[in-house]
Formats: structure tokens, sequence, C-alpha cells
């Protein structure tokens, strides 16, 4: 399966050989064995290249699954006998591997030099989800997954702030009552959650008595914080990525009662080896860290 893959990626029998470091007629033949099994052609062969034939795009994406879950496996066993070698997959969204993981992936470097952090990103939670189950990582670094079968720990919380530039009439406060932006104009984000089945900001500010008028709409947080230093309008964000990361020219306003959610990190399987490491490692290291021990979390921002 891990040549069929290399094969359809590069669309070349010459080029998946020299990748995979074997002949081609050895490739052909591993290809031919695998079709046999199968029952049938996944390639077609081409005077230039190969294209998947019906039945090799329906193989596809279970060959992806099965290839990553094998690669999975070997990181799991490894992991299982400690932080000493090896290869750590963590999935997480932009505004946490801007805003967070910097900082714990370089504590992480410094106490486990042996073992290499991979990291994949996602503008949106449910991409996020969707990879990890895919096998993409070994863990996943986010807020509360709405459906998951899998471990799910919550290592601390993360405050949501709004976001203004300088020049704004509120720029000389900490913080902020939410019906004092109603003559503002929103920059709203893709990782924007849903509370009672409505988007956050639209709920938050029918709550306080006006509906938010959106000037532009982006993928991910850390463009949000930029628009809003330029003045297009307000952004909502974790604090951790205004103040450590992008917001270095703009004014953070406290919402008055505070927006928190909880941090989680889940995975398929339990949490072992690295993996275990790594999450009480990043727990230490936020800033609203919580017990193991500590209540279930609620849904993303169901508590504001």
């Amino acid at each position: 399966m891990e040549y069929f893959l290399t094969v359809v990626e590069h669309s070349s029998f010459t080029r998946a050989a020299e990748l995979l470091h074997v002949t081609q007629p050895a490739l052909s033949h591993q290809i031919k064995a695998l079709e046999k099994s199968v029952g049938g052609d996944l390639l077609e062969r081409m005077t230039r290249g190969v294209r998947l034939t019906p039945m090799g795009r329906a193989f596809l994406p279970h060959a992806e699954l099965a290839v990553r879950s094998a690669a999975q496996a070997q990181r799991a066993a490894r992991a299982a006998a400690g932080a000493e070698g090896g290869e750590l997959h963590i999935a997480t969204v932009h505004a946490i591997a801007v805003g967070i993981l910097p900082d714990v992936f370089a504590r992480w470097h410094r106490a486990h030099p042996g073992v290499e952090l991979v990291l994949h990103e996602y503008a949106t939670t449910e991409a996020l989800e969707e990879a990890l189950e895919r096998g993409t990582a070994d863990l996943a670094v986010g807020p509360p997954p709405e459906r998951w079968s899998g471990p799910v720990l919550r290592v601390g919380d993360e405050e949501i702030v709004l976001v203004v530039p300088f020049d704004d009439r509120l720029a000389g406060r900490s913080t902020v009552r939410l019906e004092e932006l109603s003559d503002h104009t929103w920059i709203r984000c893709a990782m924007e959650p849903l509370v009672h089945g409505r988007r956050f900001l639209d709920w938050a500010c029918g709550q306080a008595g006006f509906s938010p008028r959106t000037a532009v709409r982006t993928e991910h947080t850390s463009t949000a914080v930029r628009m809003a230093a330029a003045g297009v309008g307000v952004a909502t964000a974790p604090a951790h990525i205004v103040t450590g990361a992008v917001g270095e020219d703009c004014v953070v306003l406290h919402v008055d009662p505070p927006w928190r959610r909880a941090l989680t990190v889940f995975s398929r399987v339990p949490m072992t080896g690295a993996a275990e490491v790594f999450t009480d490692l990043l727990r230490s290291s936020l800033p609203y860290g919580t017990p193991e021990s500590a209540t279930p979390a609620p849904r993303a921002y169901a508590d504001c």
C-alpha cells in the first residue's frame, strides 16, 4: 500500500522507485501483487504517468488510513517505552500553534532532544478532529471536540479577548462590556464556534442587545488580529495569540465578565510514553492550567 500511495502521489513508477529505493521492476511487481489481491486494476498505465482507475479511487482513502495507522502504531510502540526517541505527531489549530506551542516545544526540546515533534496545523476545529480521526497525528490540542470516542483531557483554559487599534475610542480601557461595542464593525473568523446553534459572536452580541455588523471574514485568527490592528474592525482572539505572537501594535480589551473556554488534549487511543509526557508539559505551561482530576471540560464557550 505504501508503494501504491507513492506511485499515486508522484504519478510515476520511475520517481516512486527512486524515492522508495527499489528497482522499478520490483515496484511494478509489488503493485501487480496488490492488484491481484484486490481483484482488479488500481492504476491505469499511460504513456506519460499513471492515473487511478475507479477501483483505485475507491481503494485510495482506505490505503492512506492503513499506512498512517501502521506508522502511528510504530510510533506508539516506541513512545510506550518512554520519551527518549522517535517522533511525536501533534495536530492543532493555527491559533494554538502560533500562540501556545512555541514555548512548549522549546521546553520539550530542552528536556527531550531525542524526540522529534511534527506539527500539523488546521484552520478549523472540524478539520482538526477529522485529521486526527484519520490517523494524521498521535494527539490533538484544541477546544473540547464535539463528538469524540477516545480520551479527552482538559489541560487548561484560554481567555478570549477583544482586539482594537490604538486609535479606537475604547483603547484606553483594560476591560469593556460587550454592549459598549454595539456601534463597531467586526472581523469574523472561521474558528468561531457554535453556541446554542448560533455563531458565538451572534449569540453573545444578541445577549447584549445588538447584532454584530461584519466587516471581514477570515480563515485564521492571526489574520483577524492584524486586520483589527489596522482598524478594519474588532476581532475576538485567544489572549495568547495576541500578547505572545501577533499583537504588538494593537490594544487588548478584556470582556466583563471574562470569556474563557476549555483547552483539551485528545487522541484516538490512551496516551502513554511521549504523548503522556507532552500532555503533562502542556498542562504545566498554560496560564489557566487545570488539574487532571478537575471536572470534565464544558463545550467551547458554553459557560460564558
